[in-house]
């Protein structure tokens, strides 16, 4: 796989596999070169902080109504959200076979499913 370059016509599916895998090839390089190497050092309170973070900045950009802000804060959040998954050991694959499965499915069957089982 390629990596991304601007163009509109790549998956939304091929941006996220290499986004992911860039995050993992960062496990083992320098944490003073590499941010997502800093917080793989730091250990896992450090991610699952920044997730936090920008959540409430995510959050906040929504109620605000700003589009910019929206879509930039998204973006820090889905990346640290894989930092997360990298960190936790769980492929990229598992994502996106749960969205996957939850398709065509009403949200509240879904949640519903969930409280069962």
């Amino acid at each position: 796989m390629t990596a991304p370059t601007g163009n509109s016509a790549e998956t939304p599916e091929a941006v996220l596999e290499v986004l992911y895998r860039t995050i993992l090839s960062r496990r083992g390089a320098d944490p003073a070169q590499s941010y997502v190497a800093s917080l793989f050092a730091k250990g896992p309170d450090a991610a699952l902080k920044k997730v936090g973070e920008e959540a409430a900045e995510f959050l906040l950009a929504a109620k605000n109504g700003d589009p910019e802000a929206l879509i930039h804060e998204l973006a820090d959040l889905w990346f640290h959200s894989l930092v997360v998954l990298a960190a936790q050991d769980q492929p990229l694959s598992a994502l996106i076979a749960e969205l996957a499965r939850r398709q065509g499915r009403s949200g509240h069957d879904e949640k519903a499913s969930r409280a069962t089982s």
